[in-house]
């Protein structure tokens, strides 16, 4: 099965997260299909905390894909903040 999550990078204590699309059977940080979108949970500032590529996530939640339970939350985050 494909699905939408987050992989995670960063440094210790400092985490930054990728949002990619991948096969479940992967590992969490491991091969992936598509990056599309990040976020940084620590940006501070004129930082930018998330970015998601809509409708690369829309393209592949049509042909199949599920979504993680957080980046659910974060693609309806992004999706308000445009509107």
């Amino acid at each position: 099965m494909v699905v939408i999550r987050l992989s995670r990078g960063g440094s210790k204590r400092r985490p930054f997260y990728n949002i990619v699309v991948a096969n479940s059977q992967n590992r969490r940080d491991g091969r992936f299909i598509e990056k599309v979108g990040f976020y940084n949970p620590v940006a501070s500032g004129a930082a930018e905390s998330l970015r998601v590529a809509v409708d690369r996530v829309t393209h592949w939640v049509g042909v199949g894909a599920q979504l993680s339970p957080t980046v659910t939350r974060l693609v309806d985050q992004a999706k308000k903040a445009t509107v």
